[in-house]
């Protein structure tokens, strides 16, 4: 099933995003993530292509194909193609096509900073515009609520994204964030410039003080002052930290849901105990928002 089907379907679509494990590390452990995230049930399951523009693209196949054959739940396959030829595009998207994955997350990925980029593709727009040439795939897109970091305001950041719905992106997923109000305000702009397919909110519970501070470091993202405040009281306590980020991660979602938002996809980071918990505190509402 297309992704942008379930939007159709449902009012509110709720996913989950893991990733492929680093290659020291053996493809079993990510095995049992899913194992332990199947019976949840979520509409569909995002598979990562790996950190720096990596080449784990046969990991991410074989794992988003377990997602769909084995477990019965959509997949969603990420793709960068920033140095990538058409050529090898192609090979991927035959090689997906015949795990009978039909949903592709397409990224720029990230630049190389000590290497000359090469490859046919220099933008995320580019590679949706390739695939919804050459394949049959629905396509998502990525944004970004407090800006991309090479766009010069929320309005050139708008516009590009504008392009990658015109390349074929039927529907996006933002970015992490912790404000909410930042959500709305980016909502607002996207409506001004005409954009309107579904926008699931990007939410990761943070469980403690280094991955705070490496996301940030990484995406730029902002920390509320109440977030920071609960940090500093728990951050010595590993479980009451763990679960204060889910506590606060569940307040985010249900004040989303209250506004009225189409889906919320949540990075697990390959967590069960953090996605069965925010799940199981998020259920009822769920049901509820669907049967409407």
């Amino acid at each position: 099933m297309y992704i942008k089907d379930l939007f159709n379907k449902k009012r509110f679509v709720f996913s989950f995003e893991i990733f492929p494990p680093k290659a020291t590390s053996p493809i079993e452990t990510v095995y049992k993530t899913l194992e332990a995230l199947s019976d949840l049930r979520p509409d569909y399951i995002s598979v990562t292509y790996g950190a720096g523009g990596g080449s784990n693209q046969n990991k991410t196949k074989e794992i988003s194909s377990m997602v769909k054959n084995k477990y019965g739940i959509e997949s969603l396959a990420h793709l960068t193609c920033i140095r990538s030829t058409k050529e090898e595009i192609k090979q991927i998207l035959k090689e997906l096509k015949e795990e009978k994955i039909e949903n592709i997350l397409a990224l720029r990925g990230d630049i190389p900073l000590e290497e000359e980029v090469r490859g046919d593709f220099q933008h995320s727009s580019d590679l949706a515009g390739f695939i919804t040439e050459n394949e049959m795939f629905d396509l998502g897109g990525t944004c970004y609520p407090e800006g991309h970091y090479d766009s010069k305001n929320a309005e050139e950041d708008v516009l590009n994204l504008k392009q990658k719905i015109d390349a074929g992106v039927t529907h996006l997923t933002t970015q992490l964030f912790y404000d909410n109000n930042a959500f709305y305000e980016f909502m607002n702009l996207v409506q001004k410039y005409s954009i309107n397919v579904p926008i699931q909110a990007g939410i990761m519970p943070i469980t403690n003080k280094k991955q705070i501070e490496r996301i940030v470091e990484l995406s730029g993202t902002k920390i509320p002052d109440k977030y920071i405040k609960i940090m500093n009281k728990f951050e010595n306590d590993r479980d009451a930290m763990a679960d204060a980020g889910i506590a606060y991660a569940t307040e985010q979602i249900i004040d989303l849901m209250a506004n009225g938002v189409a889906g919320v996809h949540l990075y697990t980071m390959n967590n069960p105990y953090v996605a069965r918990k925010t799940h199981n505190n998020l259920i009822s509402m769920i049901h509820s928002i669907n049967r409407e």
